[in-house]
Formats: structure tokens, C-alpha cells, sequence
């Protein structure tokens, strides 16, 4: 072939590769998933704004739906097909190791964090000061497929040489979402409880008892904030313009105020690697996140 030939493929490759690219249909909408972190109302508020100022950027839908739990996450991310999740700490990383999820942006938050730890807590009446305190005594937990609801518990009984729950405890029940287990323990319906360091800040804002009535005894090691992760197959380009839109929003016009609805400074970009201190966590703990049974019974 010789070279005005070779020049003329090319070009016409390139032609056709430009069309396919335009040709391309955008998908008709875009299903993340949000875990039930929060009562379900403040929830779909919190991300309203996030979600239409999204739609806008990427010119297509977004439609987010709240799992009714944690762990129903990472099943329902398969069979209802979604193409993205604001994944928790915990089933971020189950999802990185059984799904193939890739990690995009998480919100550095008001206080100037990327990142949440655990609060082990009690009521300041109950005299619960340490572990020996908590024998025989009810617990509040969050959620199986939770870090600060369940893992970081899990982690600190074992450190202090307790290595089943159902026999130090008198009781203990999971209450669906974080602020639920704050509000178990303030209204006496267990007498210690965990929580995320961020809903427990924002419930104590709205709640004076927070401080009155309540002791944090413990915390956890930081781990990555609620983040945005996206199925192995999500098209390249579109993953990009999703990640930019994201990174960007903070300098984009309404994006502060979309941000400040959301409760949020900015997003920060976001790695597999960033949820390393969570599979320390869950060593820790004694529990293998390859064969985990995350789901609540």
C-alpha cells in the first residue's frame, strides 16, 4: 500500500471511529444506590440537589434509591442493575472485593474531614465507663455491613479479650441507621450503642440531649467518608465526566450552594486503597470479608 492510500485509511478510521463515538446512545438514566444511613426522609433530601445538579451536568437522569439495609447493598447493586452506589465504608470495600466496584469522589465535610470514625457510647447515668461496664448490659448496634456501627464494636470486644458478643451482652438488637442507634440509647431502649462520628455530631446539633445525657467511650480509626463507587463496566467517558462533575462542583455555579444542602465543603478524589484501614478493622474483628455473611438475620 502506498503511502496516499495508508494516509486515506486512516483518515476514514478515524471518521468512523469519531461517528461511533457520537453515534453512541447515552444511556436513558443513571440508578445509584444510597445506603440507609439516616431516616429515610432526611436522606432523599440530602441528596435532591446533588442529584438534580448531577442530572444538569451529565445530561442524563439520575435516579438514587435507598436501601431498605447496609447489606441489601451489595445485592441489590447486582440485580437491580445499578450503575453506582454511595457505598459506606465497610460495603465500599466488600464491594471493591466482590463486585470489581471502582471508587470515584467521597465529601470532605463540614469540619474539614474526608474521613469518620466510630463512637462507642453510653448514657452518663448508666455508669458505663469501660468494657468491664458493659457485661450483661443492652446494646444498640447499626447494621452488619456498618464500620462504626458494627465492625469497630466488634473490634473493641475482641481487643479487650471479648470474643462473642452474645455472651457478654444481655442483649443486643441492629436499629437500621445510625441516628435510630443514638436514639435508642437516649430514650433507654439499650444502654450503650455505636455510631458514625459525623450523624452523631449532626444529631447532637439538632438535640441537646446529645451532650446533656450521653459519654462517648471510645472511638475508632478514621475511614473514608460515604463515597461514589461505579460498576467495573461503566463506559470510561462517562465514568470521567461523573468523577469531574463531582470534583468540580465546589467551582461550578450553584455548586456551593448544592454542597451546602448536601453538607459538604467539596468532593475528593478516591481510591481502592483509601479503604485499606478498613480490612485492618475487620482483621481485627476476626472476620474474613471474602466469605463475610453481611446481611442481618
Amino acid at each position: 500500500m502506498n503511502e496516499g492510500r495508508r494516509r486515506a485509511l486512516l483518515v476514514l478510521l478515524g471518521v468512523l471511529a469519531a461517528v461511533g463515538v457520537r453515534g453512541a446512545e447515552p444511556p436513558k438514566e443513571l440508578l445509584f444506590g444510597l445506603i440507609p444511613e439516616m431516616n429515610i426522609f432526611t436522606q432523599k433530601a440530602r441528596f435532591a440537589a446533588l442529584g438534580e445538579h448531577l442530572s444538569k451536568s451529565l445530561g442524563v437522569p439520575i435516579r438514587f434509591t435507598i436501601l431498605s439495609r447496609y447489606g441489601n447493598i451489595i445485592q441489590s447493586f447486582k440485580t437491580e442493575r445499578m450503575d453506582g452506589a454511595f457505598f459506606g465504608s465497610f460495603t465500599g470495600a466488600l464491594a471493591i472485593e466482590r463486585l470489581g466496584v471502582e471508587p470515584l469522589a467521597r465529601p470532605v465535610n463540614l469540619d474539614g474531614t474526608s474521613a469518620y470514625r466510630g463512637y462507642l457510647f453510653a448514657r452518663k447515668d448508666s455508669g458505663i465507663r469501660t468494657l468491664a461496664d458493659m457485661r450483661k448490659k443492652r446494646m444498640a448496634f447499626v447494621d452488619r455491613a456498618t464500620t462504626a456501627g458494627f465492625l469497630f464494636p466488634l473490634a473493641y470486644l475482641r481487643k479487650g479479650g471479648v470474643t462473642s458478643r452474645e455472651g457478654y451482652f444481655s442483649g443486643s438488637f441492629f436499629t437500621g441507621s445510625h441516628d435510630a442507634a443514638i436514639a435508642a440509647v437516649l430514650e433507654h431502649k439499650a444502654d450503650l450503642g455505636a455510631a458514625k462520628h459525623s450523624v452523631y455530631d449532626r444529631v447532637r446539633r439538632a438535640d441537646p440531649r446529645v451532650d446533656r445525657d450521653l459519654v462517648i467511650l471510645a472511638e475508632s480509626p478514621w475511614v473514608p467518608s460515604n463515597g461514589l463507587c461505579v460498576r467495573k463496566d461503566l463506559p470510561p467517558e462517562l465514568r470521567r465526566r461523573i468523577k469531574a462533575a463531582l470534583l468540580e462542583l465546589h467551582e461550578r455555579p450553584g455548586g456551593p450552594e448544592v454542597l451546602s444542602r448536601f453538607g459538604a465543603l467539596r468532593f475528593i478524589e478516591t481510591t481502592a486503597a483509601d479503604y485499606a484501614p478498613v480490612a485492618e478493622m475487620a482483621k481485627q474483628a476476626g472476620i474474613d470479608m471474602s466469605t463475610y455473611d453481611y446481611q442481618n438475620r
